[in-house]
């Protein structure tokens, strides 16, 4: 569904993206790892053309994410960003149906709130919400507003931009069953970066390691503890000795 080859990215004389290879099946739910400045936002905002690569080719389906009709590609996806990153001066319902309040896929007003409050109730939340603004929420709460939204618009591909950040570990523990039950249901592909080893290992079917610009190791979650990798062993076992000068 998703093929980089050979992307590169550099911000000045920062090298980001070295020459980054990664395929993500049809389907599949891939994890990308890695310390924090590896490039992995970046690398999302690449496939999405918020970023444009130095070198290299993203495919989406096979066609070049620089072709063709720009709203239709970005209708394909959804995204949950880190820190959920909602409007604070809309109700709950709206943020959840923004996209279906407006452009291509714009909905009547009446039938965006029931799809809004439909995904709330898939997340968790209760109907009353709807209506409440996020100020007014927790955090973990928030958090499945965002997811919520990221589902609204029944996208073939989500991404998760790390999406247990700030919550204690039994929230975490809830947003991620509830991302692997959902990308499950949805059929979707997901593609998730995070520093947290317990969505890893919750949320992927395949784990990749980026560092210094480059995938280091990509595998099964299975295969995650006998990698035998220096860089995905020291990352996942949280050690300031290795090869990852920045954990030092």
């Amino acid at each position: 569904m998703i093929e980089l080859e050979g992307v590169e990215k550099a911000f000045g004389d920062n090298r980001v993206l070295r020459g980054v290879d990664l395929n993500v099946p049809r389907g599949s739910s891939v994890v990308v790892i890695g310390a924090s400045g590896t490039g992995k936002s970046v690398l999302l905002k690449c496939v999405l053309g918020l970023v444009e690569p130095d070198a290299g080719r993203i495919t989406v389906d096979g066609i070049d994410v620089r072709e063709g009709d720009r709203d239709a590609f970005l209708a394909r996806f959804g995204m949950l960003f880190q820190g959920a990153a909602l409007f604070d001066s809309l109700p709950v319902w709206q943020n959840v149906a923004f996209r279906l309040l407006r452009g291509a896929q714009k909905r009547p007003r009446t039938e965006a709130r029931e799809i809004a409050v439909e995904k709330l109730r898939r997340v968790g939340l209760s109907p009353d919400v709807a209506d409440k603004f996020p100020a007014e929420l927790s955090g973990g709460m928030q958090k499945r507003v965002g997811l919520a939204r990221a589902i609204a618009a029944e996208p073939e591909i989500i991404f998760f931009d790390e999406p247990t950040t700030g919550l204690d570990p039994i929230m975490a523990g809830v947003i991620n069953d509830l991302i692997r039950e959902i990308v499950t249901e949805m059929g979707a592909t997901a593609v998730a970066i995070t520093h947290d080893m317990g969505s890893v290992r919750e949320i992927a079917d395949t784990v990749a390691m980026l560092h210094d610009g480059v995938i280091k190791w990509i595998g099964p979650v299975g295969m995650l503890d006998a990698a035998g990798d220096p860089y995905v062993d020291q990352f996942i076992h949280g050690r300031t000795r290795g090869p990852i000068a920045a954990l030092r």
